[in-house]
Formats: structure tokens, sequence, C-alpha cells
């Protein structure tokens, strides 16, 4: 055998290596996902105190055993759309104010009211949380 074939032989002998090790491998399926810088320390932070061994290991067990908690938004989003009205009239006040000099008793009432909504929504939904 001359060393110019020793590369070719080489490559073959490595190639029949892969294809065995193919056949024994018990996950077949490959996944790559991209997080940011703070995401992979915080995954890394969990990794050790978990005390898996590797980084496959913890996100297999995370991902097979580990439970997703889904969280309803739709009072938070109204909770937000109610705050945003308060904003919107604070501002027609303050128009009025600065350029009329004055303002309605009314007016302060009803942003009373809206913030007095607002304080229920909140104590209603912090009381829920276990």
């Amino acid at each position: 055998m001359t060393l110019s074939g020793l590369p070719c032989l080489l490559h073959l002998i490595m190639e029949k290596n892969m294809k065995k090790r193919e056949e024994y491998r018990l996950r077949e399926r490959q996944l790559n996902i991209r997080v940011t810088d703070y995401e992979y320390q915080l995954i890394k932070e969990r990794m050790k105190a978990s005390r898996s061994a590797t980084l496959r290991e913890f996100l297999v067990d995370v991902a097979t055993n580990g439970f997703l908690i889904n969280v309803d938004y739709s009072d938070i989003k109204a909770l937000a759309y109610e705050i945003n009205r308060i904003g919107n009239n604070i501002n027609q006040i303050a128009h009025k104010i600065n350029s009329e000099g004055s303002v309605y008793k009314k007016q302060i009432e009803e942003v009373q009211e809206d913030v007095s909504m607002i304080w229920k929504l909140l104590r209603e939904k912090l009381y829920q949380i276990p």
C-alpha cells in the first residue's frame, strides 16, 4: 500500500465506523435552537442546579418530564386597556388646563372612578394568585 492510498483507506474506515454508530443510536432526531446570551446563561445555571451531567440530558429531561404553565392574559389586557383610557383622560384634562386654565369637576370624578376600577381589578387578580 502506498502513502497516497492511506487517506482514502482512513476515510473508508471512518465512514464505516460512523454508519455503525448510527445503527446503534437511540436518538435519531436532531434539534437545533438559537437562544440569547441571557437565555443561555439561565439554561446553564438551571442545568447546574439540576445536577444534570450534560446540557443535552438537562434539555431532554426538562422537555419530556417538565411541565408547562399556560397563563391567561386576557384580564391583564383588559387592565392595560383601562389604564390607557385613564391616561387619555388625564391628557385631556391637562390639555384643557393648559389651554383654558380650568377643569370640570366631572372630568376629575371620571378619572377617580377609573382609578378605583383599576384598583378593584388588581385586587381581584392578586387574591387569585396562590
